[in-house]
């Protein structure tokens, strides 16, 4: 959620934050009438509470001929009591909702718009040329028995899939590497659980407008990961962190879960948009005022393990419109895929300053104040199997083997070249 107070002192800015989302800027108004009925409601009832205990004291002083008459006003005054506690607890939930409809201010200098509004900052590497025709990610799977598409749809239907042989290898090789990038870089290795609760995946952002996106366990009442993004930023939900040393830095394995609910027909040849994937996700919990900071310095990582890689790629400043619900701005980073003639998102890294914070009670003490305040949460992806996609097609040759990023090899035993099987 939004700071309340930054809402009654600053409700333009607001405004406009829901506006370049694309969203309605009567939601502001909305919440604004919210939180002042409940403030209203609060005070209300710590006024009556207030004259519950002066009139208790009444009642147990009084001469014995005027108690009959106290108890009977003691009692009135208890019922009214009973009813502003319910007017309270309704103005809460109200406030609530209202709040719920505000998504994160995005920051100054962000896009306007919504999917084709981003600016790209900058690229990086030469697109790849071939002087044959290049094969899709998929085909060069298949060659290389390295992707089975069609037992993985046998298997759990469509957008489900095998990783065989070389494919599982060169999956596990790129996470490793990603852990170890994160190691050298400060991060403590995660294996997160992939189901939480309903209270952790609201305080992330996740269940907001794109909630069809999220598989549900009905009967547990568990959601089911998209990243491990949600069970990072609740590992330490309800806590006071100690910020004193430097910020908090996790990096998360998991395997990630998600509908692709209004995907129909899109990417659905091959392993770009599926149902199941491995990522090793950064999270980092740090000050408001070291957010940004921290932000380029996820995306330094995410680019160097691309230039390693020997992809090309460009970085995108995401427009305000196509942010989720707890990101104030988010950095993309897309590789070209030569087959499709178009970069794809195999990154991004999201600053969510202290939205998820404050909406998961996460909090730090400054060094120069008695008063805890919210801490500010980031995330941003270092592998995950869509990567695949890029390193099979950009690598291939004629033949249809692919050559293997030096910077792999180590992780798949020494091997160079991934060969056709027969």
């Amino acid at each position: 959620m939004i700071d309340p107070v930054l809402l009654r002192d600053n409700p333009e800015l607001v405004k406009r934050s829901q506006e370049a989302r694309g969203e309605s800027p009567d939601t502001v108004d909305v919440a604004i009438e919210a939180d002042r009925a409940r403030r209203a409601a609060i005070t209300a009832f710590e006024e009556l509470r207030a004259a519950q205990n002066a009139h208790g004291k009444r009642v147990a002083q009084a001469p014995k001929d005027e108690k009959a008459a106290l108890v009977a006003e003691a009692k009135e005054l208890s019922e009214r009591v009973k009813q502003a506690q319910h007017a309270v607890s309704a103005a809460e939930e109200a406030s609530t909702e209202a709040f719920a409809l505000l998504e994160n201010i995005v920051i100054e200098g962000v896009p306007a718009g919504g999917e084709d509004d981003f600016v790209t900052l900058r690229t990086h590497g030469e697109i790849p040329a071939f002087g044959f025709e290049p094969r899709d990610h998929l085909e060069l799977g298949e060659k290389l028995g390295a992707i089975d598409m069609e037992r993985g749809t046998k298997v759990s239907g469509s957008r489900f899939y095998f990783l065989t042989g070389v494919g599982a290898r060169l999956e596990i090789a790129l996470m490793n590497l990603a852990l170890d990038r994160a190691l050298q870089a400060g991060f403590t290795p995660m294996i997160p659980p992939t189901l939480v609760r309903p209270e952790v995946m609201q305080g992330t952002g996740f269940l907001g407008k794109h909630a069809a996106e999220v598989y549900h366990l009905e009967d547990q009442d568990l959601y089911l990961v998209g990243t491990s993004e949600v069970p990072l930023a609740g590992y330490h939900m309800g806590e006071i962190l100690d910020l004193s040393r430097g910020a908090k830095r996790y990096a998360g394995w998991s395997t990630c879960y998600r509908s692709e609910a209004g995907s129909y027909g899109k990417d659905t040849r091959g392993i770009i948009r599926v149902h199941q994937f491995n990522k090793l996700e950064m999270f980092v919990y740090t000050t408001p005022e070291e957010a940004e900071a921290e932000h380029r310095r996820l995306v330094e990582l995410q680019e160097g393990m691309l230039q390693d890689l020997g992809l090309a790629y460009r970085v995108i400043d995401v427009a305000a419109g196509d942010l989720g619900s707890s990101a104030a701005r988010k950095y993309d980073v897309e590789a070209w895929v030569p087959t499709q003639g178009a970069y794809r998102e195999l990154t991004s890294t999201s600053n969510c300053t202290t939205y998820q914070a404050r909406r998961l009670d996460i909090r730090y003490r400054p060094d120069d104040a008695s008063k805890t305040q919210p801490v500010a949460t980031l995330n941003g992806t270092l592998a995950t199997t869509r990567w695949i996609v890029a390193l099979l097609e950009t690598h291939q040759r004629e033949d249809g083997s692919v050559a293997v990023p030096e910077v792999l090899r180590p992780f798949l035993g020494g091997l160079d070249v991934l060969e056709p099987i027969a």
